[in-house]
Protein backbone atom coordinates (compact mmCIF):
# COMPACT_ATOMS: atom_id res chain seq x y z
CA UNK A 1 0.00 0.00 0.00
CA UNK A 2 1.44 3.35 -0.99
CA UNK A 3 1.71 6.01 1.71
CA UNK A 4 -0.48 8.42 -0.25
CA UNK A 5 -3.23 5.78 -0.47
CA UNK A 6 -3.15 5.50 3.30
CA UNK A 7 -3.43 9.25 3.61
CA UNK A 8 -6.35 9.34 1.19
CA UNK A 9 -8.12 6.68 3.22
CA UNK A 10 -7.39 8.56 6.42
CA UNK A 11 -8.68 11.82 4.95
CA UNK A 12 -11.76 10.17 3.41
CA UNK A 13 -12.63 8.43 6.65
CA UNK A 14 -11.99 11.44 8.88
CA UNK A 15 -14.37 13.66 6.95
CA UNK A 16 -17.46 11.81 8.14
CA UNK A 17 -18.76 10.88 11.56
CA UNK A 18 -20.50 7.74 10.28
CA UNK A 19 -18.61 4.69 11.55
CA UNK A 20 -20.37 2.41 9.02
CA UNK A 21 -18.87 4.43 6.19
CA UNK A 22 -15.45 4.29 7.84
CA UNK A 23 -15.66 0.52 8.30
CA UNK A 24 -16.66 0.14 4.64
CA UNK A 25 -13.75 2.36 3.52
CA UNK A 26 -11.34 0.42 5.74
CA UNK A 27 -12.50 -2.95 4.43
CA UNK A 28 -12.27 -1.70 0.84
CA UNK A 29 -8.70 -0.50 1.43
CA UNK A 30 -7.68 -3.78 3.04
CA UNK A 31 -9.12 -5.76 0.13
CA UNK A 32 -7.57 -3.53 -2.50
CA UNK A 33 -4.19 -2.71 -0.98
CA UNK A 34 -3.39 -5.32 1.63
CA UNK A 35 -2.87 -5.15 5.36
CA UNK A 36 -0.64 -2.47 6.88
CA UNK A 37 1.36 -3.11 10.03
CA UNK A 38 0.00 -0.01 11.80
CA UNK A 39 -3.15 2.10 11.38
CA UNK A 40 -3.08 5.59 12.92
CA UNK A 41 -6.12 7.80 13.55
CA UNK A 42 -7.35 10.38 15.97
CA UNK A 43 -9.74 9.34 18.74
CA UNK A 44 -12.93 10.21 16.87
CA UNK A 45 -15.96 8.10 17.68
CA UNK A 46 -15.91 6.53 14.22
CA UNK A 47 -12.40 5.18 14.86
CA UNK A 48 -12.97 4.00 18.43
CA UNK A 49 -16.22 2.23 17.53
CA UNK A 50 -16.06 -1.52 18.14
CA UNK A 51 -17.00 -2.25 14.51
CA UNK A 52 -13.99 -0.27 13.26
CA UNK A 53 -11.41 -1.53 15.74
CA UNK A 54 -12.68 -5.11 15.31
CA UNK A 55 -11.78 -5.04 11.58
CA UNK A 56 -8.25 -3.92 12.45
CA UNK A 57 -7.88 -6.53 15.19
CA UNK A 58 -9.23 -9.29 12.93
CA UNK A 59 -6.49 -8.39 10.42
CA UNK A 60 -3.86 -8.21 13.20
CA UNK A 61 -3.18 -4.53 12.50
CA UNK A 62 -1.59 -2.54 15.32
CA UNK A 63 -3.91 0.32 16.27
CA UNK A 64 -2.27 3.68 16.91
CA UNK A 65 -4.31 6.67 18.08
CA UNK A 66 -3.24 10.24 18.64
CA UNK A 67 -3.60 11.54 22.19
CA UNK A 68 -6.80 13.30 23.21
CA UNK A 69 -6.66 16.97 22.34
CA UNK A 70 -3.40 16.44 20.44
CA UNK A 71 -4.31 18.49 17.38
CA UNK A 72 -0.63 18.91 16.64
CA UNK A 73 -0.32 15.15 15.98
CA UNK A 74 -2.32 15.66 12.81
CA UNK A 75 -0.98 19.03 11.67
CA UNK A 76 1.34 17.60 8.99
CA UNK A 77 -1.42 15.58 7.36
CA UNK A 78 -3.75 18.59 7.52
CA UNK A 79 -1.11 20.73 5.79
CA UNK A 80 -0.65 18.08 3.14
CA UNK A 81 -4.40 17.95 2.41
CA UNK A 82 -4.60 21.74 2.30
CA UNK A 83 -1.88 21.69 -0.38
CA UNK A 84 -3.62 18.90 -2.29
CA UNK A 85 -6.95 20.71 -2.26
CA UNK A 86 -5.70 24.19 -3.15
CA UNK A 87 -2.96 23.18 -5.60
CA UNK A 88 -4.89 20.46 -7.41
CA UNK A 89 -8.41 19.34 -6.47
CA UNK A 90 -10.11 22.76 -6.38
CA UNK A 91 -8.36 23.85 -9.57
CA UNK A 92 -9.26 20.74 -11.55
CA UNK A 93 -12.77 19.95 -10.23
CA UNK A 94 -12.52 16.25 -11.07
CA UNK A 95 -15.81 14.87 -12.31
CA UNK A 96 -15.35 11.15 -11.66
CA UNK A 97 -13.64 9.04 -9.01
CA UNK A 98 -11.36 7.61 -11.71
CA UNK A 99 -10.31 11.11 -12.78
CA UNK A 100 -9.70 12.09 -9.15
CA UNK A 101 -7.63 8.95 -8.54
CA UNK A 102 -5.51 9.60 -11.63
CA UNK A 103 -5.16 13.28 -10.74
CA UNK A 104 -4.09 12.52 -7.17
CA UNK A 105 -1.56 9.99 -8.39
CA UNK A 106 -0.08 12.60 -10.72
CA UNK A 107 -0.15 15.30 -8.01
CA UNK A 108 1.60 13.11 -5.42
CA UNK A 109 4.31 12.21 -7.91
CA UNK A 110 4.82 15.96 -8.50
CA UNK A 111 4.61 16.71 -4.75
CA UNK A 112 7.27 14.13 -3.90
CA UNK A 113 9.65 14.47 -6.84
CA UNK A 114 9.48 18.02 -8.20
CA UNK A 115 7.80 20.40 -5.72
CA UNK A 116 10.37 22.07 -3.43
CA UNK A 117 9.32 22.34 0.22
CA UNK A 118 10.40 25.23 2.41
CA UNK A 119 10.41 22.96 5.46
CA UNK A 120 12.93 20.73 3.68
CA UNK A 121 15.31 23.54 2.74
CA UNK A 122 13.66 23.87 -0.69
CA UNK A 123 14.32 20.18 -1.44
CA UNK A 124 11.77 17.58 -2.46
CA UNK A 125 10.58 14.84 -0.10
CA UNK A 126 12.18 12.24 -2.39
CA UNK A 127 15.55 14.02 -2.30
CA UNK A 128 15.49 14.09 1.51
CA UNK A 129 14.28 10.50 1.84
CA UNK A 130 16.77 9.02 -0.60
CA UNK A 131 19.61 11.07 0.90
CA UNK A 132 18.79 9.65 4.35
CA UNK A 133 18.46 6.13 2.93
CA UNK A 134 21.87 6.43 1.23
CA UNK A 135 23.46 7.65 4.46
CA UNK A 136 21.99 4.72 6.43
CA UNK A 137 23.20 2.26 3.80
CA UNK A 138 26.69 3.72 3.90
CA UNK A 139 26.87 3.40 7.69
Amino acid sequence: MHWHTRKVLSWRASNTMDSDFCVEALEEALRGYGTPEIFNTDQGTQFTADAFTRVLKDHEVTISMDGKGRWIDNVFVERLWRSVKYEDVYLRAYETPAALRAGLDKYFRFYNTRRPHTGLDRRTPDAVYFEQTALKSAA
